[in-house]
């Protein structure tokens, strides 16, 4: 039948598409429905300043999902469709206000003898970090793309338990509960390794003073040195093309345009959903890659959905929001010093250091515009030249401490923010940030050809899963992460609806383009058994 499918995936970020993939592969009839007029949710790519200029619209690094599951599976059928990764040496430098900087490599040796010349002892300290992390390395990234709450993740727990005894669990318990400031003041003297660390813990929707943080940001620091940060040749927006030949290969409709009214339950069971063009049947499963506001609040009819439920995702936090610049630019950026290291850098954190990062999470968070914003610069001309022409140049900008409702400003410059992200607001929020990046790089203001700038509330625009402009569709504290997210008592992708899944940063690991959510889903539907014998070669 035309309206009837094996499997209805509700929206198309990477979690859809990998688990729609897997299940097309194993022989499923699969659609995919998408409210938007492009397949891949956050990953989008486009000419949006100048003719030639490749920008990537809202996510554009891919070092997680290059090392996950998903792509290990799909890889060679994504790499026939056109879809090829490029890296650098350098994946992140930090630079503070005085002009001092740090960078981390793929290389441990370059890692370990920079940091050394930093500070005497921090060379050594960056050894233990690394060999700390890779002797707990099963577990950690054994509970990052398992089930929690399934034989596979107890049986995780029960190895880590007999491999480090009581008192090892104890110590990793107390680790995982840590600051970023704690483990950066307490391994490292140098505040150029600060200032290259602290403000990668802004990507897990955190501060530095957040419990869980340092965790995550030990995670991320070795994660940089083991992966580097991968991108497609040509914008994001390849790998989406490569997934969607790859999906219509295998017989998978895929639907723009095509916003979900409700999922539809008869018997305590999801049989399908329902759009403005009419019902379509789902014979074994409804995924949805939404938040649980949509998903409880909205999707479901609240006759079908238990109290408890409903309860649970009205208390579900978002947190702060996101703002974007992306320019295109005459020439490079003459970066201070004259580093040669600067050019080759994926990524660079221009901030104050860990106070710095932790006033500007405090500003944003109590509503105010932060008077000095961490700003994430990255440079994807630095991987791919392919993405702007000869001579030119591309910025990502992005600022992960702003106010989802814009109350007031910390520095009582900015006048006008009444609770709402108006035009005019954004772009005086960009010209402070432009400014404070030209006292660094003082060609900067000269070679702006264009900017475009999305505020939090363009974000959310473009992506319902984007609350407030939170690009981490909830916040991730500890009371929302692991075994609570996405609820408390829903510890895994299944919900209290037989046949109902929900996938995406909302659930468990979190946000971050791996798409590990699609994997355990498709392992749940087919068994672990199914997904080998659907890519036995």
């Amino acid at each position: 039948m035309a309206n009837s499918y094996d499997a209805i995936f509700v929206g198309s970020g990477i979690s859809s598409l990998i688990g729609a993939s897997i299940l097309a592969r194993a022989g499923w009839r699969v659609g995919v429905f998408e409210r938007n007029s492009w397949i891949g949710g956050n990953i989008r790519s486009g000419e949006i300043t100048e003719p030639g200029f490749i920008h990537d619209l809202y996510s554009a690094w891919h070092p997680l999902f290059v090392s996950g599951e998903g792509y290990g599976l799909l890889k060679d059928d994504l790499t026939a469709r056109g879809v090829e990764y490029l890296n650098t040496e350098y994946s992140a430098a930090g630079l503070l206000p005085d002009g001092a900087a740090a960078f981390v490599s793929t290389n441990h040796q370059k890692n370990r003898d920079h940091f050394e010349q930093l500070a005497a002892g921090d060379g050594a300290a960056w050894d233990r970090s690394v060999e700390s992390l890779m002797a707990r390395s099963e577990v950690v990234f054994g509970l990052m793309s398992s089930e929690l709450w399934s034989t596979a993740g107890l049986g995780i727990i029960a190895k880590a338990i007999r491999r480090m005894g009581v008192r090892g669990m104890l110590e990793f318990g107390s680790e995982l509960f840590s600051t970023s400031r704690d483990w950066l003041e307490t391994n490292f003297r140098s505040t150029a390794i600060h200032g290259l660390f602290a403000p990668w813990v802004l990507h897990t929707g955190l501060g530095p003073d957040n419990a869980t943080s340092g965790f995550m940001t030990a995670l991320i620091a070795v994660t940089l040195e083991l992966v580097g940060m991968p991108i497609p040749r040509g914008g994001a927006a390849r790998l989406v093309d490569g997934f969607v030949k790859l999906l219509r290969d295998l017989g998978a409709e895929l639907h723009t345009d095509a916003p979900v009214e409700q999922v539809v339950v008869r018997d305590g069971h999801a049989v399908g959903i329902r759009t403005s063009s009419g019902e379509f049947q789902a014979r074994r499963a409804v995924v949805c890659c939404v938040t649980p506001h949509q998903l409880y609040l909205k999707l479901l009819d609240r006759a079908v959905t238990p109290d408890w439920a409903i309860t649970n995702a009205k208390r579900f936090r978002f947190g702060r929001g996101d703002m974007q610049i992306h320019l295109a630019l005459s020439e490079p950026p003459k970066w201070p010093g004259g580093d040669e290291r600067w050019l080759r850098t994926a990524m660079v954190h221009v901030s104050a250091g860990i106070n710095g990062v932790s006033r500007a999470v405090n500003e944003a968070e109590r509503g105010l515009l932060p008077a000095d914003p961490t700003i994430v610069v990255g440079q994807p001309m630095a991987i791919d030249k392919s993405r702007a022409p000869d001579g030119r140049w591309i910025i990502w900008i992005q600022m992960q401490e702003m106010p989802n409702h814009p109350i007031g400003d910390a520095a009582g410059e900015i006048k006008g923010a009444d609770g709402s992200w108006t035009s005019d607001l954004r772009e005086r929020v960009a010209d402070r940030v432009i400014a404070k990046l030209a006292r660094q790089i003082p060609n900067i203001p000269g070679a702006i050809m264009k900017r475009v700038v999305f505020s939090p509330a363009d974000l959310e625009a473009a992506n319902p899963n984007l609350v407030g402009g939170d690009p981490y569709a909830g916040a991730c504290t500890p009371n929302q992460f692991f075994i609570f997210r996405p609820l408390p008592g829903i510890p895994r992708h299944r919900t209290p609806i037989s046949g109902l899944y929900q996938i995406g940063a909302s659930t468990h690991p979190g946000p971050g383009l791996h798409g590990a959510s699609g994997v355990l889903v498709a392992k749940d539907l087919l068994g672990a058994r199914g997904v080998k014998r659907a890519y036995k070669r």
